[in-house]
């Protein structure tokens, strides 16, 4: 049976699909909110807000590491 528009749910905001990625970094994730997360995040903003995040988490740790080597 396919959905129709008015069925489907809204896709995530930035903001939404930084908290998604954020708290799976951590490893922290209630089901409910993973559930609701599912239907509602694209895998393309997934693997772009990963992507995002990864880099900003090396970024730090390389400034931090050269802040207190320097």
């Amino acid at each position: 049976m396919l959905m129709s528009e008015a069925q489907k749910p809204a896709k995530a905001t930035p903001l939404q699909v930084a908290k998604a990625v954020f708290w799976s970094f951590l490893g922290i994730r209630k089901r409910a909110a993973y559930e609701k997360d599912a239907v509602s995040l694209t895998p393309a903003q997934v693997v772009v807000a990963g992507v995002i995040g990864a880099v900003i988490l090396v970024l730090s740790l390389v400034t931090l590491v050269h802040y207190i080597t320097g």
